[in-house]
This record gives C-alpha cells, sequence and structure tokens, in this order.
C-alpha cells in the first residue's frame, strides 16, 4: 500500500512539475497547455490528488472545478446515504463537506410515480442498487421473493434502468445480501450478484449474477467446503474482479469466526480470506485501490480503532496500517460507534454512533477526528457516494 502511495506521490510530483513550468513559459510555450491538455492530464491523477491542484492557480480551480469538465475528472466520495425507519421509512443523505445532497435521496421520478416502495442496497463507484416493490414495506427484510425486482439508478444524470426477474430455480433461497459491481475504468457495464443461502442453516450455497452487457441472469454453485452464512445486510465491496462479502465461519464446538467470501462474476471461483480480528463492529472497503478492514473495538478496557489492507488482490494476508485509540472521540461526543466505512482516497473511517444519532469521521493517519454529523435515527445502511457524470447505462430509461 506504501508503495501504491509513493507511486501516486510520484505521478503527481511529475504532473505537477510539467504543469506549473507553462505558468512562467513564454506566450509560445503556455499557448501549447489548451484546457483540453490539462484536462487530458489531469484526468489521469486520483482524486485526492486532483483537489489539491486547485490551489497552483485560480485558472486551474476553475477549470477543475467547471460542471462541463465533471464528465473527465475523477471525483471523490461526496457523503452517504441512508434510511431511517421512524414512523415509515425515508431516504436521507448525509454530506460530509457540509454542502447539500447533490440529489433528492427520495429519486421521486421513481418513487412513488413508478413504485411504492424502494429499498436502498449497495452502491459502487457512483451507481446505486435498489430492490423495488409495488407494494407498500416496511423494512427490506420483509419483502416477499416473488415481490422484488432490482432497479440500478445514476442519480447524478437521474437515468435508470429495472433488471428482469430472475428465473425460478427450484429449492433455492436468495438471502438478503445482494451487491453490485461496476468499474468504469474497466467497463461501462455492470453485474448485480444476489446470494443464495441454504434453507435450514443460513449459509451461503451460490450467486445469481445479472450482466449487464448480457441482459440476462446466470448463477454458480458456491463450492465451497466451508459453512458461511452472511452478515445481516452484509457489506460488499468490488475489487479487482471480485466481489467481496463478509460472513461468519461456523464451526462445531468452537467459537465462530469472521471471514470474507469471495467471487468472481461468473459464479465460478470462490475463495474465503480469514480477517485479522474478530469483531461484530468491522467493515470492509476499497480505499486507495485496495481492499480494506476496519474495526472499532468497544468492548476491550480501553476501546480502539484498528485499519487492515489486503496486501494484493491475490494475497490473503492483511497488513495493519495504523491503530488509534477511541478516547478523544468518545469524549467529545460520550457515545460509543461502530465502524461502518472507509474513504475512497484516504485512511479515514467512518463510524456510526449506538442508535444511529451521529457519524463521525476519523483520519486514522493524522490521529483526528473530522467531521461529525447529525442523523436521523434508527439507521440500518450507510451507502457511499461518489458522483459519476458519465452515462454507463444502456437502454436506461431518466426524466
Amino acid at each position: 500500500m506504501e508503495a501504491e502511495t509513493e507511486k501516486e506521490r510520484s505521478l503527481e510530483k511529475k504532473i505537477k512539475s510539467g504543469l506549473c513550468s507553462h505558468l512562467g513559459a513564454t506566450p509560445e510555450a503556455a499557448a501549447l497547455f489548451t484546457d483540453d491538455l490539462i484536462l487530458e492530464i489531469l484526468s489521469r491523477l486520483p482524486a485526492r490528488s486532483l483537489h489539491r491542484f486547485k490551489c497552483v492557480s485560480v485558472a486551474w480551480r476553475d477549470l477543475i472545478a467547471d460542471p462541463a469538465n465533471r464528465k473527465m475528472l475523477p471525483q471523490t466520495l461526496a457523503g452517504f446515504l441512508y434510511t431511517s425507519y421512524c414512523s415509515g421509512h425515508r431516504h436521507h443523505f448525509a454530506s460530509i463537506s457540509g454542502s447539500a445532497a447533490p440529489f433528492d435521496p427520495s429519486l421521486p421520478y421513481l418513487q412513488p410515480s413508478k413504485y411504492k416502495d424502494m429499498a436502498q442496497v449497495d452502491a459502487c463507484n457512483g451507481l446505486l442498487l435498489y430492490r423495488v416493490s409495488n407494494k407498500n414495506k416496511v423494512a427490506p427484510w420483509s419483502w416477499a421473493e416473488d415481490d422484488c425486482r432490482f432497479v440500478v439508478c445514476n442519480p447524478a444524470i437521474a437515468r435508470w434502468v429495472e433488471l428482469p426477474p430472475k428465473p425460478p430455480v427450484p429449492k433455492i433461497r436468495y438471502s438478503l445480501t445482494a451487491a453490485l459491481a461496476f468499474d468504469p475504468v474497466i467497463s461501462l457495464h455492470f453485474h448485480v450478484l444476489h446470494f443464495e443461502e441454504d434453507y435450514l442453516a443460513n449459509y451461503m450455497t451460490g450467486v445469481s449474477i445479472y450482466s449487464s452487457r448480457a441482459g440476462a441472469w446466470s448463477r454458480g454453485d458456491s463450492g465451497m467446503v466451508e459453512k458461511v452464512p452472511p452478515f445481516f445486510i452484509s457489506k460488499c465491496v468490488f475489487v479487482g474482479g471480485i466481489m467481496y462479502v463478509i460472513g461468519e465461519l461456523q464451526h462445531i464446538n468452537t467459537s465462530n469466526e469472521y471471514v470474507l467470501v469471495g467471487v468472481d462474476m461468473e459464479g465460478k471461483e470462490w475463495k474465503t480470506i480469514h480477517v485479522p480480528y474478530c469483531s461484530r463492529f468491522c467493515t470492509i472497503g476499497l480505499s486507495q485501490g485496495c481492499l480494506h478492514y476496519a474495526v472499532a473495538n468497544n468492548e476491550i478496557l480501553v476501546p480502539e480503532m484498528t485499519l487492515w489492507c489486503l496486501k494484493d488482490c491475490d494475497s490473503k494476508e492483511f497488513v495493519l496500517k495504523h491503530t488509534a485509540s477511541m478516547d478523544k472521540l468518545l469524549s467529545m461526543t460520550r457515545m460509543k460507534y461502530k465502524v461502518v466505512d472507509i474513504h475512497p482516497d484516504s485512511d479515514t473511517i467512518f463510524l456510526v454512533s449506538f442508535g444511529g444519532a451521529t457519524l463521525a469521521a476519523y483520519d486514522m493517519r493524522h490521529q483526528k477526528v473530522g467531521c461529525i454529523i447529525n442523523l436521523e435515527s434508527s439507521t440500518q445502511r450507510f451507502l457511499p457516494y461518489v458522483p459519476l457524470f458519465s452515462e454507463p447505462l444502456a437502454d436506461a430509461d431518466g426524466q
């Protein structure tokens, strides 16, 4: 991970040196650096480096901030979508910058005009996954399988596509765990995965996969010897062509342990990775190009947070990056927290208080408490949102 960071810094230094040199160049030389050329160069930077380039000059700041250029440039985390379940349920957006929500989180062009109810399921690189129904529901776990459809939406441009229903498969029960796989750098097509489980023991037995390229569902059996039930409404992360989900490995007469289950986009290759520290207050996330694992441990004398990184996509060894005490955060809010996500561009983790009253950011690298956001209560799931201003949804509907 440090090697990757050094590579980013080296690239940023070279680009900055080359671009900054044109500021003092002759008019003839400076004319070669057109806005289009600068944008092409800046588009190759990671989002966190791009935002530092806003400080170079007013012209560059305006160039980067111009809405007309958003399709070309990488975007960073804007905030989190979540749902409250007091007096019915409502969709909300928590901005980490304090700015207004970039779109109406209730998606009024879908609900109630097209669907009576929608549940937030997953988010991946700017696309959102919803379960939709034409019956009024109370919570996502109350939905009947025969009344469930999936919708993939790009809220930045108000475009969406409804997936066809899954073909019936005898003796198959679907879990509450579904996931969205999308990487616009690799392809503008996406996959939706819906995990299957055993009727009695609830462990994963296979997965149904929708491919937007094929426009159809397929399925694959897990073939795993281990019996791993997914966490309740489990967090899923797409990294390097593999979808990872947190599960609990079941043992006979011994305490259970947590593992990551990985499956490819054909449902043929499955693997398990043991996490370095078992805790109910853990999460996984894609950060700086690698899979990360974070834990907030409230069950020890001195509560602490830890952040781990998987060395590479083929590795099964997590490396400890940071450890931090929770004392400062606890003293500021007098609340206990569980970790819910990891910033895609830095070593910042996000924690929600027990009861869902506040969302807090903590910079693990610099050991600093960041923003603390007041939330609606009874939250169940947080979906990270990074705006996507291109149009990857083929055959999509829209406003």
